[in-house]
């Protein structure tokens, strides 16, 4: 048990948020296995409030890009403070966002408000963030197993994504996950991660 949560560890601890992209194509077996996985998660009264639209039209993709890359100039172009700008310097990040096209696979994950009877009813669903977090986490894991690399991407606000993926009305995007293999050449920032005694309290 201790070896397999030390093995765990290591792997877990390679795990890098890559924002260069390889185009080479992923094998689609392996995203559904990843996204099956997430579905295995635990959620709110077993609602399971999360839908996961896996995009790979390149259309669809320049689309996405497009709209996020405007959102994302407003956000650095005034509606982000001093303090968070401050905050994403070491990151490297700006407006632009190849990813979402350059990435061969965009899951976009989007949360189910509440459920749909046939007939149109409600169902109403509980801990529904909370659940949806659970089930990123389990897909990140999936595809960092399975040897591709991922990124999460939020844009702010992210309402055109359920218009451009067509969405119904109960569906709220929450995420975007571009995954693939990194480009030749791809750098990550230098970063590191707090150690275990600051995030770890035994009483």
């Amino acid at each position: 048990m201790r070896r397999r949560a030390a093995a765990n560890l290591e792997r877990m601890r390679r795990r890098r948020s890559v924002r260069a992209f390889s185009p080479e194509p992923v094998p689609w077996a392996v995203v559904e296995a990843a996204v099956a996985a997430a579905g295995t998660a635990p959620s709110g009264a077993n609602m399971q409030p999360w839908t996961f639209v896996a995009v790979t039209d390149p259309a669809l993709k320049r689309r996405i890009r497009a709209a996020a890359e405007e959102e994302e100039r407003r956000n650095y172009d005034g509606r982000m403070s001093d303090e968070w700008l401050l905050a994403l310097e070491p990151l490297g990040t700006d407006a632009e966002k190849p990813h979402l096209e350059d990435a061969p696979v965009v899951i976009v994950v989007f949360e189910q408000a509440y459920g749909l009877r046939a007939g149109g009813t409600r169902i109403k669903h509980y801990y529904v963030r909370e659940s949806v977090g659970i089930a990123v986490g389990f897909l990140l894991q999936a595809l960092h197993e399975a040897g591709l690399a991922t990124l999460t991407h939020t844009p702010s606000p992210m309402g055109f994504l359920r218009d451009v993926l067509e969405r119904p009305d109960n569906e709220r995007a929450v995420v975007v996950i571009p995954i693939g293999y990194p480009a030749p050449g791809a750098t990550v920032p230098e970063i590191a991660k707090k150690p275990l005694r600051e995030y770890l309290v035994r009483r």
